[in-house]
């Protein structure tokens, strides 16, 4: 890849609520690893140093966190506030709750909002856009922000509004250029952990592979 790490950094998103979990889905285990670790696995598969953004609970001890500039606004304040404090061009996000992304997405994210230079790149699934993982230029602070003063708090609404890319996961994964390295259908890479019957579900399509 042409970009050198300073251009590009990992962001964990940890600020939700988990409220259909019952506790911190950053820190439920799946396959004996946190989700956490899970995430910023992701990242480093895609070659990038990782913060975690958000955090509700102390998740110092796994990598350098952010704290939430605006408590309580959900993963939007979250982006903003990994925004205000990065160096990089670009900020690349992933819920901590997504183990199955492979990094190979996340690099073929970077270079398409390299080429196109959009606010924000995101992917499509089955025709409908996923609002993550999503690749953001870092100068797109400003309109996400005022997103967030007006009280609109949707990541999706503010990415398209800023400018967002969407890119079909599945034309991607079908040209070669996308890989997990575990022959999964790409609409497993988007099962995210809400609530004990899919951390069920997932653990188990981890072990059929």
């Amino acid at each position: 890849m042409s970009q050198s790490p300073h251009d590009v950094e990992g962001f964990v998103l940890a600020g939700g609520q988990s409220s259909r979990m019952g506790r911190d889905k950053a820190l439920v285990r799946v396959a004996d690893r946190p989700l956490v670790e899970w995430a910023l696995e992701v990242l480093h598969g895609a070659g990038l140093t990782s913060r975690i953004a958000g955090a509700r609970g102390k998740l110092d001890e796994f990598a350098p966190v952010i704290a939430d500039e605006a408590v309580g606004a959900g993963p939007l304040s979250g982006v903003c506030s990994a925004l205000r404090q990065t160096a990089a061009e670009w900020a690349v996000f992933v819920p901590v709750d997504l183990p199955l992304i492979p990094g190979s997405l996340i690099q073929f994210l970077i270079g398409h909002a390299e080429t196109t230079g959009r606010a924000a790149t995101i992917v499509s699934l089955n025709g409908f856009a996923q609002t993550f993982p999503a690749v953001v230029r870092r100068d797109a602070l400003g309109a996400l922000w005022a997103e967030l003063e007006a009280g609109r708090r949707g990541c999706f609404a503010a990415f398209s509004r800023a400018g967002a890319s969407v890119v079909p996961v599945e034309m991607v994964a079908q040209t070669g250029q996308v890989s997990d390295g575990r022959g999964l259908w790409p609409y497993r890479w988007f099962w995210n952990v809400n609530t004990t019957a899919e951390l069920e579900r997932l653990e188990l399509s981890m072990k059929a592979g």
